[in-house]
């Protein structure tokens, strides 16, 4: 699991019936650099699926991959990326070395 910031939103004329209700959004995945000011350590956005209601700024977790879809299960869905929770603090620790 990662740690993302919402940039933006994807607006889809048609999608599979088993995704609507839910909004995709775009994502840039945070390291430690990114978390600790949101100006360097991002990474390349991607599209995630979010059930959450997730805004442009928002903290989330990002689930990606196979386990993308496990929430859904038995059900499939045809997802890469899903919102997992909406991050309203993160804290790190203050002796931690940002990532060279």
């Amino acid at each position: 699991m990662r740690i993302g910031e919402i940039i933006g939103n994807v607006t889809l004329s048609r999608c599979h019936r088993s995704l609507q209700g839910a909004t995709w959004r775009i994502v840039v995945p945070l390291d430690q650099n990114g978390l600790r000011d949101r100006q360097t350590g991002r990474g390349e956005p991607f599209v995630l699926f979010d059930e959450f209601g997730s805004g442009d700024g928002s903290l989330v977790a990002i689930s990606d991959g196979a386990e993308a879809s496990a929430p859904f299960y038995p059900d499939q869905k045809p997802i890469d990326a899903y919102c997992a929770a909406l991050l309203d603090h993160v804290e790190l620790e203050p002796n931690t070395q940002p990532l060279q």
